[in-house]
């Protein structure tokens, strides 16, 4: 007997204390949302030049180091630093101990170029030999004032998420409280760079000499964030 009266205690203050944890606020449920778009600026542009025969004959080479100094001084005159252009990997130094065991080997060289508007870009790949460049790629591409616009974002969804839950309470005549709870979700859209007349080595006529700069069709960064917010209702 005295068991079963200690158990049915222990399940009163068990159902009590489940009471009292109990929410019983009146809340509401929002969300809000804020968006843009932005031109990148800041674009990694990888770039491939190659030595090559001048009208197939092999004691004619276009050497790399020409092709070098061709990419170098349209950098310079594009008002780039020179710390904008890199070699991209350390297979370009093993141009010279090939040259030594092979005459007839065509050396080649990749660089990374750092660019914020492709306009520059493409005065600087125009002023380069067109049969020297073996690919030109874009890597990568950001913007610079990411941070500061991500928050801006955030801060306006949010606003926007109160906005909407305020009109929504004030409709059955209710005040808005304070929010319990606020969650994020995050829409950032990176779009992969679309480029087109980037395999220029090929050219094999005198002609293609002034052929035109690549091509490029560059996507906006897109962000978007959806603030979910859970207001108290008074």
């Amino acid at each position: 007997m005295k068991k079963l009266l200690s158990l049915a205690i222990v399940a009163l203050f068990s159902v009590s204390a489940m009471a009292q944890q109990t929410d019983l606020r009146r809340k509401i449920n929002v969300s809000g949302s804020a968006e843009t778009e932005v031109t990148p600026d800041i674009i990694y542009i990888s770039i491939s030049l190659k030595e090559y025969l001048k009208d197939g004959n092999s004691k004619k080479k276009v050497d790399i180091t020409t092709l070098e100094n061709e990419l170098f001084n349209a950098v310079q005159k594009a008002g780039l630093d020179k710390e904008n252009l890199t070699i991209n990997n350390l297979s370009s130094y093993t141009a010279v101990a090939e040259k030594k065991k092979n005459p007839d080997y065509l050396a080649s060289k990749q660089y990374r170029l750092k660019v914020s508007d492709l306009n520059k870009w493409n005065a600087i790949i125009g002023s380069v030999d067109p049969k020297g460049v073996a690919y030109t790629n874009i890597d990568s591409y950001d913007y610079s004032k990411i941070e500061s616009l991500k928050k801006d974002l955030k801060i306006k969804a949010l606003q926007a998420a109160k906005a909407k839950a305020t009109y929504l309470v004030e409709a059955i005549g209710d005040k808005l409280g304070a929010a319990l709870d606020i969650q994020e979700i995050n829409n950032e859209i990176y779009p992969q760079p679309m480029y087109r007349n980037v395999m220029m080595m090929k050219a094999e006529s005198a002609d293609m000499a002034g052929a035109a700069a690549p091509e490029i069709d560059f996507k906006k960064i897109k962000l978007n964030y959806v603030m979910n917010v859970v207001f108290e209702i008074k």
